[in-house]
């Protein structure tokens, strides 16, 4: 958190900066309540704009309301602020995204300024974008027996994706691994961090047919209880 608060302090007055509100991608490194109290205030010190990218409501901890505390924290301190959510991931609608902007302004005259000017930069990039997905949304939000049914399977998301996390080290542990494997439990959401570097992502790919991401980040929900084991044994095998 030093080193953010510090680049932080180094950015002009007046900047945008982009935050990710929970289950941070790619790290799965969120900043704790209190961290998020301290970039708060040198964001306001600093006057800068907080734009906030939240696409994984949900799947951080499994409850929608602890994902959204930095959001509501900045909208308490008063902070102006963009906030872009996806329902993609939440309520898998991958096939045409569905979300929404918003835009917390300093009164009803700016936002209303601020609402033509995004009229401006919509028409000519998307006009009248797909609505099939945002009504689907809009049915299990104004729903409650729907939207209880939906929170449900959120959680159950984040908490398979947690249980992957916890197996997947449990299983390198029993390959004999003596590397600190934490760090895969201590991140959150849908990827993670390996550690793994470049020479061993090559032959996980090459000698395991393991595909992932040159700077070892994995996505957990491609993790399952059909694949942990072999994916243990191969990480172990080349990080001996």
């Amino acid at each position: 958190i030093k080193s953010c608060l510090e680049d932080l302090n180094k950015i002009p007055a007046g900047d945008t900066v982009l935050f990710h509100a929970c289950a941070h991608n790619p790290t799965g490194v969120d900043p704790t309540q209190d961290q998020w109290k301290e970039i708060s205030e040198v964001v306001k010190k600093n006057n800068l704009l907080p734009f906030f990218d939240m696409a994984y409501q949900g799947f951080a901890s499994g409850d929608l309301n602890k994902d959204a505390w930095a959001v509501r924290y900045f909208a308490e301190q008063k902070h102006n602020f963009f906030l872009t959510q996806s329902f993609a991931k939440n309520m898998g609608l991958y096939g045409e995204r569905a979300g929404v902007f918003n835009l917390v302004a300093e009164n009803a005259d700016e936002a209303s300024k601020c609402m033509s000017q995004l009229k401006i930069l919509v028409r000519p990039l998307i006009s009248n974008p797909p609505i099939h997905c945002a009504r689907i949304v809009s049915q299990i939000l104004s729903d409650k027996d729907l939207t209880a049914i939906w929170l449900k399977d959120v959680k159950g998301m984040a908490d398979r994706i947690i249980n992957m996390r916890q197996t997947l080290v449990k299983n390198l542990k029993k390959e004999g691994s003596s590397h600190n494997w934490q760090h895969i439990i201590d991140q959150i959401g849908m990827f993670c961090f390996t550690g793994l570097t470049p020479p061993q992502v090559e032959r996980l790919t090459k000698e395991f047919s393991v595909y992932l991401t040159k700077d070892g980040r994995i996505s957990v929900a491609g993790v399952s209880s059909n694949n942990v084991e072999d994916l243990a044994h191969a990480m172990h095998v080349v990080t001996k």
